[in-house]
């Protein structure tokens, strides 16, 4: 009988350890889906933010598995578990997510309005009208935000402005930049900073996405103490986001 049990109890520690390596072990590819932007996540593969998750994942055997989607499907399939994270969350933007203690990159955000318009601050922005792409939640992330409008395509920002359908549109550097270039005429334009918000990853919550999760945190604690990443964002020619780290 003594030996019967040593036999289970064996048994059972090895079962342990097996599910747990199976649990612990990183797979060979992350899946994420992300909005195709300029530079940024080009659906071609190329740009700062791809970039910058390959230095991440590469060296530790995972390789990316890249999905062009809008945002709001990106965010979408995450949740549902057909990808393993999303790119370009904010923060706790979800309930239905995972977000890591690391974020990859911090947003520029810009207001983006007529030169003639007074000059905004985070402090008045409640006083005026503004505008961003559906999805984007910066009423959630921004202060004293109360009169705004969503908007689906970036492609008439230019028009709502002139003709006064908005005061501002809010976005990221890199897309106020976008519009501001198709402008006929920019002059017209002038760009105010707002905010810095902290760019995230937002996982699925799947076994496996959480154990890519995990490997993510444990790398860019590497990276930032190591100043791996700098040369990227160097190369961008990006503001470097992990200074005071």
């Amino acid at each position: 009988m003594a030996l019967h049990r040593l036999i289970v109890m064996v048994l059972a520690v090895f079962c342990s350890l097996a599910q747990a390596q199976e649990v612990v072990a990183p797979p060979s590819v992350i899946h994420l889906a992300s909005e195709d932007w300029e530079d940024y996540t080009a659906a071609d593969g190329h740009g700062l933010g791809w970039d910058v998750l390959r230095q991440v994942f590469e060296p530790a055997g995972v390789k990316l598995d890249i999905r062009t989607e809008p945002y709001l499907r990106s965010v979408g399939l995450a949740k549902r578990g057909e990808v393993d994270a999303c790119v370009g969350s904010y923060r706790d933007e979800s309930s239905e997510l995972l977000y890591p203690r690391w974020n990859f990159d911090t947003d520029h955000i810009y207001a983006l309005g007529l030169a003639s318009s007074p000059v905004p601050t985070p402090e008045t922005l409640g006083n005026y009208r503004l505008a961003w792409v559906r999805g984007y939640d910066y009423q959630d992330y921004l202060p004293n935000v109360r009169h705004y409008a969503e908007v689906i395509r970036r492609t008439g920002i230019v028009s709502m402005l002139t003709h006064s359908r908005a005061d501002f549109y809010i976005d990221a550097l890199t897309e106020v930049d976008y519009v501001v270039s198709r402008a006929k005429d920019p002059s017209q334009l002038r760009r105010t900073h707002i905010a810095e918000l902290p760019l995230y990853l937002c996982f699925a919550k799947t076994p496996q996405a959480r154990t890519l999760m995990v490997l993510f945190d444990q790398r860019m604690e590497q990276l930032v103490k190591s100043g791996e990443l700098k040369p990227i964002f160097e190369r961008w020619k990006q503001p470097y986001p992990f200074d005071e780290n």
